[in-house]
């Protein structure tokens, strides 16, 4: 017996950032396959250069890949991590990329912060340890 999987909702998303989002969760796609040394290798390649983005960017980016995305509407985590920090990434930001597990019962998950909070996730986040990060990088002296 299947469970059934219940999909996010979102408000209205402006056309030019659901047409941005198209390509970010076509890339994610590809990314989600790669063994994670090698994706978290690309991850901090792409990151470069970018400023670390606000909880609202962080926020609009993941609306925007769950509105064009049936599968990051749903039970699709990495891909849908993956997607919003290249979305933001093509604004020239990046949050911080995270997985994290539970054991209390056993969860994996995916997802993005951005100023210390976790972007359009639910309230338990705190029960999971991260196993794996891509953190926004502050430039000193700049």
């Amino acid at each position: 017996m299947t469970m059934p999987v219940t999909l996010e909702r979102t408000g209205r998303v402006p056309l030019r950032k659901r047409v941005a989002a198209r390509p970010a969760v076509a890339l994610a796609a590809l990314l989600e396959r790669l063994p994670p040394r090698r994706m978290r290798r690309a991850l901090r390649v792409l990151r470069r250069g970018a400023r670390p983005a606000t909880l609202a960017q962080a926020t609009a980016a993941r609306e925007a890949v769950v509105a064009v995305s049936v599968r990051c509407a749903g039970q699709g985590c990495l891909r849908r991590s993956l997607a919003v920090v290249l979305l933001c990434r093509m604004g020239g930001t990046w949050p911080d990329w995270c997985t994290g597990v539970r054991t209390e019962p056993f969860r994996a998950h995916a997802w993005v912060e951005a100023e210390g909070t976790a972007a359009g996730e639910h309230d338990d986040m705190l029960l999971y340890a991260k196993t794996m990060t891509v953190p926004a990088r502050v430039r000193k002296g700049r």
